[in-house]
This record gives C-alpha cells, structure tokens and sequence, in this order.
C-alpha cells in the first residue's frame, strides 16, 4: 500500500512541476505579446484551488492532475468585446502566435537543462559499468568476470546505465558494438560483441542479458550466509567468510561457486578454498560431497553453503558530479544525448526496430517517479529532467490538438500568406484527438501488460 500511495504522491509532484513550468512558458510569452490569460491551470476538471490577480488572470489548480492548459482570449473560443480584440490570440501576428505555442516545450527543454545542472553539482550516484558474470555469447567474445567497460564504439561509458543504453541501441539496430574494458589486473583490451547474432524477436529490455552479461552490482557477493549441517562447508567456513578462490580458481560472485564445486566434485579429493574472514585471508581443506535434492528433482556436488539474503541493494560504486561552471556544459550535453536517444527510439518504432511496448503511461511513470525518489534526489532530479524533455519532444510532434500540431498550422499559414479554414482546423482536430486516444490507449495497454507479466 504505501508503494502505491507513494507512486501517486510523486507522480502528481513530478507533473505538477512540469506542467506548471510548461504552462508558465506559454503565460509568459502570450502577456509580453499583449494576449489577455483568461486561466492558468495546472490539472484538469473541477478547481480545487482558484485566484484573480488583478489583470483578471484565474489561477487554479484542478482536481485531474494530468495536464493543464493556459485559456487566452480568443475570438475562436466565444465572443470578444470590441475594446479587448487587440488582446485577443487569433489578432496577433502569426509570429507571435508560433512564439506563443512554442515556449510551451521551450520551457520544459530549459528546465530539463536546469534540473541536470542541479543534478551535476550535487553528484549522481550510480553504478559503475563492471561485468559481474559472463556466459554465452559474451564469453565467446572473450569478456570475463571483472572487466570494466570503459568505452562503445570510441563513447566514454561512465556507468552501466550507458553501457546498457549502447547496447540495447545496437541490439535494436542489429549491429556489432566495440567494446573497450579495462580488466581486473588494470590491463585494457578491445571485445566486439555480436550483436547482429541476437534472434529475431528478442526481447529488447534485455539485451545485455541476452548477449550472457550480468553487471557486478546485479550479482550476489560470495559470502557465507549460513551452512548447512553435516555437509563440508560447516566444518571450515564461518557465516559471514568471503570466498575468494576454490582450488586456484578465482570467485567473484556467488555463481562462480556452483561450477567449480561441480569441476572439483568430478576430479575427486580435497582442494583449497581461499576466504576472507575478519581481515585475514585463509585457506583451508575441503572436498565436496554428492548430493540428491529430492524437492529440485536434481543431484549435484555441493559443500553446503547458503548465499547471503537478497533484497539489499548494491553499493554505489561511481558518481558523477561536476562544479557548478562545468556542469553547465555537462547539463548541455546530457539534455543532447538524451534528445537523440528519445527521437531515436521514435524513429525506430516508426521503422519497426523497436517494440511499441516501449511507450509508457502514467502507471509506469507513477511507479518509476516512486522509484527514483527512493534512490535519492539525484536520481529524482534526473527522473524530472528526463520527464521534462519527453513532454517537450512529446508537444513538439506534429500532431493536431498538440502544440506541435498549432505550429503546424501557423507555419503553413505563414508560408501560404493565410490561416486554414475552420473546416480543415476542424478535421485536423478530429484526427488529432483520434491520434492522441490512440497513443494513450496503447499506452495504458502496456501499462497494464507490465502489471499482470
């Protein structure tokens, strides 16, 4: 219950923030332009909150948190008096009209870049792009356990999240990536990864996955939770010991433990298991025993040892953070990359190289936006600003009832010396709206996919 009250509670924060900036660029832009606001409001539906300042603006906040809208006088919308036509939005230039509908997602762009510089100073924290466990296709490629990616194809990879962004780019576009790592012992090497090899169909969230790599921050340390009695390790290792080897053999998570038990079981006697414990590093005698899991339907080698609990997260391991001069050319390039991943993933979706099922509603950014606050303001920060350039890319699509859509129209009026006719407003608006059911259809539709899968 309470994941639930707070995706909610931070799902109406984080849009409240956006749509009131988004709404604020347009108020903003439409008063020095001489339009008279009839209301500014932040949600939809019935006022929960409302005031006149003294020009005769309403600002109100409303009971649908799922947008807002800025009312300006206009002589489409009803009648004007004679004494305030020069403030109506359809008398205007339509220069000062396009200025109008475009600072809308001009102020979520200059927010995105303030939320990232906000974001720099304090630091982002996040994990650092280690390989935890290798094995098929990865392994081919020569990657092992321990590498540190510093680089894809000539992009500095700073943390796994870009790394991951890489290669689920390239796995969409069946393309090899070059990967440069830098491994366990600070000596760098050059992997290709083949990512054209992928099946047709996979699963496009999980490409790493997919290619046999598991992060080092996604793996379980290999440490003595418990043993079990009467098996060998009970008789050697103590909760809490950290294995570092078994008979020579490097271990780096608890996966590497079970095949080597199994290598070792096979070869027959005792070996070394090498473990940290309180400081001091030990080796001491052990031999696994043959054993039958009637409740897995199984029989395999085993020493009896329990990994520790899950549900800790990792420990971050990298940071990103920068002065407050540097970090705005960083905020500058963050915004820039995240602009062409976004209108890359459209592209791709309109090609057919990416699934739809990319497209989230509002469920999945309540969840995420609970997520993030969770990790920390940094990560809420980069949540926002993330947001904030998706509903500027968003209104900036050329579709009718969009913002996207209204410069459409101006600028064809612009090119052509005169407004559409209502006719063909019309007819654009009905399509419009039809479109944009559509999306928000589908977008729940996943929504609900990711819930019950």
């Amino acid at each position: 219950m309470s994941d639930i009250v707070g995706s909610i509670w931070w799902m109406i924060v984080a849009l409240g923030v956006l749509v009131t900036f988004h709404e604020f660029g347009h108020y903003w832009v439409a008063k020095r332009c001489g339009v008279k606001v009839l209301r500014f409001s932040v949600g939809f539906g019935t006022p929960l909150w409302s005031r006149h300042d003294r020009h005769g603006t309403e600002f109100a906040i409303a009971a649908i948190p799922l947008g807002g809208y800025v009312k300006m006088l206009d002589e489409a919308e009803g009648d004007v008096p004679a004494a305030e036509l020069s403030q109506a939005f359809n008398r205007k230039p339509v220069l000062q009209r396009i200025a109008i509908v475009a600072a809308g997602p001009i102020a979520n762009l200059v927010l995105c870049v303030a939320l990232l510089w906000v974001m720099f100073v304090i630091g982002r924290h996040d994990y650092s792009a280690t390989i935890g466990q290798v094995q098929g296709m990865a392994a081919q490629a020569g990657f092992v356990a321990g590498d540190r990616i510093d680089s894809i194809d000539g992009q500095a990879v700073k943390t796994w999240g870009d790394a991951l962004q890489s290669m689920t780019k390239a796995g969409m576009d069946g393309r090899d990536l070059q990967v440069d790592v830098t491994d366990r012992q600070g000596a760098p090497h050059s992997r290709n990864l083949p990512l054209s090899d992928l099946e047709e169909g996979f699963d496009q969230e999980n490409v790493a996955g997919l290619a046999g790599l598991a992060w080092q921050h996604q793996t379980v340390p290999a440490v003595v939770e418990q043993t079990k009695a009467d098996f060998p390790a009970a008789k050697v290792l103590l909760p809490g010991d950290r294995i570092t080897a078994i008979d020579g053999q490097p271990v780096h998570s608890f996966g590497d433990i079970s095949p080597l038990v199994q290598t070792l079981g096979k070869r027959g006697g005792t070996a070394m298991i090498e473990v940290e414990r309180e400081g001091e590093r030990l080796a001491l005698d052990i031999q696994p025993v043959w054993f039958s899991d009637p409740a897995a339907g199984r029989e395999y080698w085993s020493l009896g040892i329990l990994p520790p609990a899950q549900g800790q997260p990792a420990t971050y391991d990298a940071v990103q953070r920068y002065g407050p001069l540097a970090a705005i050319p960083a905020a500058f390039r963050e915004t820039g990359r995240l602009a062409s991943e976004s209108l890359g993933m459209i592209r791709r979706m309109l090609t057919g190289h990416a699934s739809v099922k990319n497209i989230s509603g509002p469920i999945t950014i309540a969840q995420v936006a609970n997520a993030t606050a969770k990790r920390g303001a940094d990560w809420f920060l980069y949540f926002l600003a993330l947001l904030s350039l998706s509903l500027a890319i968003i209104n900036l699509l050329p579709i009718p009832v969009l913002d996207g859509g209204h410069l459409l129209y101006y600028l064809i009026e612009l090119v052509k010396g005169s407004p559409l006719s209502e006719r063909a407003m019309a007819t654009g608006q009905y399509v419009g709206l039809a479109m944009l059911a559509s999306l928000m259809g589908l977008a729940f539709y996943n929504d609900i996919l990711r819930l019950v899968t």
